[in-house]
């Protein structure tokens, strides 16, 4: 049964940076695609919006344009973990994270209903 486990999330001001960790266990294939998606505060399920994307088999990557540039997703193979690297952080950052993964695909899934594994969020909060 593949679970995932986020941490790292908590209060920062505008600019500073925070890295979370997504770990991954139950996980039987490289044919797997994870993701960051985050949901904004009052804002529905169906808005949640997809930040970061990784192949776990290519480490193949991409990013939504809100977050290009600023945010790194990454793999630790022997930590069984995925990172997001948050850098120059807004407060339109502000969200609960998930880390998600779907299984038995063969390129980055972009759409939220698509994946199948969910961890329980992490909040980052960025306030002056």
């Amino acid at each position: 049964q593949v679970q995932l486990v986020e941490s790292g999330g908590g209060s920062v001001q505008p600019g500073g940076s925070l890295r979370l960790s997504c770990v991954v266990s139950g996980m039987t294939t490289d044919s797997v695609c994870m993701a960051w998606f985050r949901q904004a505060p009052g804002k529905k399920r169906e808005e949640r919006e997809g930040v970061a994307y990784i192949y776990i088999g290519s480490g193949s990557t991409d990013y939504a344009d809100s977050v290009k540039d600023r945010f790194i997703i990454s793999q630790d193979n022997a930590k069984n973990t995925v990172y997001l690297q948050m850098n120059r952080l807004k407060p339109e950052d502000t969200a609960t994270y998930y880390c998600a993964a779907v299984v038995g695909v063969r390129w980055l899934v972009r759409s939220q209903w698509e994946y199948d594994h969910w961890g329980s969020g992490t909040l980052v909060f960025i306030s002056s």
